[in-house]
């Protein structure tokens, strides 16, 4: 296993497995090319991820998603644990944003992630569709946070 930081000439190369995440290319478009992209390689790819630096000290998991047939095997852990290490600087924060889908919540909150604070209605406000995970309509953003 290994895990590889992606050039900007290569990103788009994963945007059908991004989408699985964030099913807006506008959206995606916002931070892919602003961020850090890492890759974890088990023989081919299993997960990706999207990182940025929203100000000094303040990164945020802007995508992550793993390949659907090598999903619940640790993955998405593995490659969490990796961007910790990476970015880990004294006083540095690392914030994640999802909908409230309690599957997705309890991820974040066995990584490591506290839940930290909501914006209101986010993904009405900034998709141009109505956004669904466990069959429920995404309405706030929930964030998360994990002390680096």
């Amino acid at each position: 296993m290994k895990i590889v930081k992606i050039n900007d000439n290569d990103k788009t190369k994963f945007m059908d497995l991004l989408l699985i995440a964030d099913e807006q290319i506008s959206m995606i478009e916002r931070y892919l090319f602003r961020g850090d992209m890492f890759a974890l390689y088990d023989g081919d790819v299993r997960t990706i991820c999207v990182t940025t630096q929203e100000q000094a000290g303040i990164y945020e998991l802007k995508n992550i998603v793993t390949v659907p047939k090598y999903q619940r095997k640790g993955y998405g852990q593995k490659l969490i644990a990796f961007i910790v290490d990476y970015y880990k600087k004294s006083g540095s924060e690392l914030y994640v944003g999802t909908g409230d889908s309690p599957m997705t919540l309890r991820f974040y909150e066995r990584c490591g992630f506290v839940k930290s604070h909501v914006v209101k209605n986010f993904f009405i406000d900034n998709y141009d569709h109505p956004m669904y995970e466990d069959g429920q309509q995404l309405i706030d953003m929930i964030y998360l946070k994990r002390n680096l």
